[in-house]
């Protein structure tokens, strides 16, 4: 008898990467991502305004450039659509709340797991 390879299972979970998608699960994920994405850009623009409308003086430009082009690049790396790192960008998108476990319902059960898993450690990680 064989034991599962070690790439199937990362504690007791499968790996993200050999994860296969559905149709239906892969609508469902690109539905939940541009909706988590669209909600968060939204918050930047909001937050992009409020600096703008402090502005005084010519170097507060330059300090809000640096603040975009930040949260830019965090945003760039926290939306990685791609398949193999998809259960984690929801599990860090379910800890921060800017997704909701009822926008994944129709995931296997395996991927909901690793969510739940990845947001739960992202959580004590934070605690």
């Amino acid at each position: 008898m064989s034991s599962p390879s070690r790439s199937l299972i990362h504690y007791g979970y499968a790996s993200p990467s050999d994860m296969t998608w559905s149709r239906s699960e892969k609508a469902i994920a690109r539905q939940a991502f541009d909706a988590a994405l669209k909600r968060e850009l939204h918050e930047l623009m909001q937050e992009a305004k409020e600096i703008a409308g402090q502005i005084k003086q010519p170097s507060d430009l330059w300090d809000l450039q640096e603040y975009l082009t930040q949260r830019r690049k965090e945003i760039d790396h926290k939306y990685n659509y791609r398949y193999s790192h998809l259960t984690q960008v929801f599990g860090r998108l379910l800890y921060e709340t800017r997704v909701s476990e009822e926008e994944l319902r129709g995931f296997s059960e395996d991927k909901l797991k690793t969510i739940r898993s990845f947001a739960k450690l992202l959580a004590d990680d934070a605690a």
